[in-house]
């Protein structure tokens, strides 16, 4: 294979270019005999990058090379807070609440909210570290790989994007729904039916293909222009809020608050997993590090500050509905805006679904932007074909990466009904959480070839007890067990897991930003994030173990060889 080198303005090709070599540049896809003998050698190729881990120089200087061109950093703290308020703050927090304070937590669902905003803020603390100490385009999938390698790195990738793209579908079909309720009283009133079709499928949805198209075609075009727009967006969404908490204390009653738990402690707890959905897409904003001026004091301002405020706004937001209302008599379709309605404010319905609609488009704008980035990371390892790395020479945007994505979720989007959608989506966002925290605690207690193996071997076990007494403490809740001694056992394990990290030495000193109280932060932020992941269900788990079969065999036919053939070249090259 020859050999990649930086293109020079001299050499320089046409970004538009379509050949087999910039889909499949490795040995082992040039040819059929070639692709054969790559088979061939699965295991020992396997053996050798199972656990091969990249490092911080290979994703900030190497990687960006496959992409030919800079992406343009023009993003500053401000515009991550926006960025962030925009893609989290969606029509969520409209829906979920009455939905979890009629049927689950009843007005302590205030509790609910501050709970999956301490589990979020800690998952953010750890986020905003690597963005700050690695800041590229792949997020996640970049910070898992240099701290726990490629197939961790691939596996959890590859189910976070594609829960990404089929959220968008869903927050495309979403838009159309509400936009058509609006008109007329029928969510289908947009759609065509055609019978021949199965059920979920046969109704066509042009309405969201056009959102999606147009979402995504902004955020092509230029990502200062896409966080302007989000801007402006969420300056219109942040005073209807404000307008709702105003009004919902003014028209309070505490009465309403009485019993503060009808279900118990653990309806607290389901409505905590459902809610946590409210939070995320902060790691889309996380995405957008490369593109950041000063990642050093962006980052942490951005994230954290926006997801702190973010959990204040919930919070107040749910606890004005419930004291506005007896949760009894909360509307679960449309809990704020049929509450205007009781209290005779008919109008404001108006602004709070100007607000939802508002909340599903800033949400979808920032999706294409976090989810084009992600897929240029994982292009540019080679993991997908490194063509759709490529970066455009004047709008700084990964073009073909965002094609991709738009044209996927678009598909998904016209035929799959909302049902069809909510069922494919799982739990592969806490999952994600849960290993960045672990990759955390990797990078502070274990550097290759420094590391005592001794230390390494301690680390190891008392990881290990960590995470082992965190699943117990899911398990034990799930089993509706709900007696002190097995809590106490996990519970004393846990803490005794983590107190031996405390007592190791750290062999790695954050250089820019450090999250505080380690192990502590992260060892909770994993128990917490396991927890919820057991909240969600059987179904769920059953989804992430077949796409994650499917995604498998593909690592092992086009995925493994890619990857095998580029790290043995830079080697040699090296």
């Amino acid at each position: 294979m020859a050999e990649e080198k930086p293109i020079s303005s001299t050499t320089k090709r046409s970004y538009w270019r379509w050949s087999k070599t910039d889909f499949f540049p490795e040995t082992s896809f040039q040819t059929l005999s070639s692709y054969k003998t790559a088979l061939s050698q699965t295991c020992p190729r396997l053996s050798d990058r199972l656990l091969a881990r990249s490092s911080s120089t290979d994703e900030l200087v190497t990687l960006q090379k496959v992409s030919e061109n800079p992406m343009q950093k023009c993003l500053t703290w401000w515009d991550l807070i926006w960025l962030s308020f925009g893609s989290v703050v969606g029509s969520g927090i409209f829906v979920i609440t009455g939905q979890e304070a009629h049927n689950n937590a009843g007005p302590a669902i205030v509790l609910s909210y501050a709970i999956s905003g301490l589990s979020a803020l800690l998952s953010v603390f750890c986020y905003t570290e690597f963005a700050a100490e690695i800041p590229v385009a792949g997020g996640s999938f970049s910070y898992l790989r240099v701290e726990l390698g490629d197939f961790v790195a691939f596996i959890a990738a590859g189910n976070i994007l594609l829960e990404a793209l089929v959220g968008a579908a869903g927050l495309g079909r979403s838009w159309s729904s509400y936009f058509a309720s609006m008109i007329k009283n029928d969510s289908d009133f947009l759609r065509i039916k055609v019978d021949s079709l199965p059920v979920g499928f046969n109704l066509l949805d042009p309405l969201a293909v056009v959102v999606l198209l147009v979402a995504n075609g902004i955020a092509m075009s230029g990502t200062k222009r896409t966080s302007w727009l989000n801007w402006i967006a969420s300056l219109v969404s942040g005073a209807v809020i404000v307008f709702v908490i105003v009004f919902g204390f003014i028209h309070a009653k505490t009465s309403n608050l009485e019993p503060f738990f009808p279900y118990g402690v653990e309806g607290v707890f389901r409505a905590a997993a459902v809610v946590y959905w409210s939070y995320t897409g902060f790691d889309m904003v996380a995405n957008m590090a490369e593109e950041t001026k000063k990642p050093s004091r962006d980052i942490p301002i951005g994230l954290v500050g926006s997801m702190s405020g973010i959990t204040v706004v919930y919070c107040l937001m749910a606890l004005a509905l419930t004291m506005m209302v007896k949760y009894t008599e909360i509307d679960v379709n449309a809990a704020y805006s049929v509450v205007f309605e009781q209290i005779g404010m008919n109008w404001a319905k108006y602004l709070v679904s100007i607000c939802a609609l508002k909340g599903m488009t800033t949400s979808l704008l920032v999706g294409s932007l976090g989810q084009a980035r992600y897929t240029t990371q994982i292009a540019r390892a080679h993991m997908i074909p490194p063509f759709f790395a490529l970066i455009h020479p004047k709008t700084g945007t990964p073009v073909y990466a965002t094609l991709l994505v738009t044209l996927i979720s678009a598909i998904v989007a016209l035929f799959s009904s909302l049902d069809v959608l909510s069922s494919v989506l799982s739990f592969s966002t806490l999952f994600i959480f849960m290993l960045i925290a672990v990759a955390l605690l990797v990078r502070r207690y274990y550097v290759k070839d420094v590391t005592p193996k001794n230390d390494l071997v301690k680390f190891l076990m008392c990881l290990f007890i960590t995470i082992g007494s965190s699943i117990g403490v899911s398990a034990l809740w799930n089993s509706n067990e709900r007696g002190w001694l097995g809590y106490t056992a996990a519970g004393l394990l846990w803490f005794f897991g983590t107190l031996g990290m405390a007592f190791l030495s750290k062999q790695c000193v954050p250089k820019v930003w450090g999250v505080p109280l380690v192990p502590w932060l992260p060892s909770l932020s994993i128990v917490m994030n396991l927890f919820l992941i057991g909240s969600l269900g059987l179904t769920a788990i059953l989804r992430f173990i077949i796409c994650s079969a499917v995604m498998i065999v593909y690592y092992l036919l086009v995925g493994l060889h890619a990857t095998y053939d580029v790290a043995h070249q830079n080697e040699l090259s090296a």
